[in-house]
């Protein structure tokens, strides 16, 4: 998972995808096919050295994002699935009233 400022590390490799794509093709002459296989070669390079982890999917990067989720569960300690989540999905506990609701 990335914290907020390593997101704005990778982010930017993966702006504007199709401008992105139809620019490699022109540098390349490569084939569409081609080229949207080297879309966010360099996120994944950078992912992986983060984290150590060889994502393979850069449509992945897109969910590996902590602010996506909520804090712990405070019985299993799994994160809650967003951050105005009430209960844990895991366990079924609900959200501790430490654990404020985001709006």
């Amino acid at each position: 998972m990335l914290t907020e400022e390593e997101w704005q590390q990778v982010a930017p490799h993966l702006s504007n995808p199709i401008e992105r794509i139809k620019g490699y093709r022109k540098e390349h002459q490569c084939t569409l096919a081609e080229a949207t296989k080297a879309f966010g070669k360099e996120a994944l390079s950078l992912y992986q050295d983060m984290t150590g982890f060889p994502e393979s999917n850069t449509n992945a990067l897109f969910h590996h994002r902590l602010s996506l989720y909520g804090p712990p569960c405070s019985v299993c300690g799994k994160p809650l699935r967003t951050p105005q989540a009430s209960y844990c999905p895991m366990c079924g506990t609900e959200r501790s009233s430490s654990q404020e609701v985001a709006p």
